[in-house]
């Protein structure tokens, strides 16, 4: 393993410790960092969902993540309050490992810029 993806990792591990100061509960992996964003952006407040609202969720959150580098953009939002986004450039192909490093990684921007948190 490269130092980048160490570093990359430890980051990543200091965010969901963090969440679990903020929530109550740590986010085993990626997905549950992604739920929470999805239902942060949802902005409807905790509930219980349906498994396709989750998986809708899901979708939020990463379009969210990947507009802080210009791959989404929000295009409306629909009578029931749920945020579309519109695809504005191709995403690379990648692998699912480096998928997932990406995603980490704008992740970690997303704390940032809209918490206003640094996670070195």
């Amino acid at each position: 393993m490269f130092k980048k993806d160490l570093d990359l990792d430890k980051r990543f591990n200091k965010l969901l410790f963090g969440i679990q100061e903020l929530v109550g509960k740590k986010p085993a992996d990626l997905n549950g960092v992604l739920f929470l964003i999805g239902v942060q952006e949802l902005g409807q407040g905790q509930r219980n969902f349906t498994k396709e609202q989750k998986q809708d969720l899901m979708h939020i959150a990463v379009c969210k993540v990947l507009s802080l580098s210009g791959f989404y953009e929000l295009d409306f939002i629909d009578q029931d309050g749920w945020p579309h986004w519109k695809l504005l450039k191709k995403l690379p192909h990648f692998n699912a490992l480096e998928q997932e490093k990406l995603l980490k990684i704008h992740t970690l921007d997303y704390f940032e810029q809209e918490f206003q948190i640094e996670i070195k």
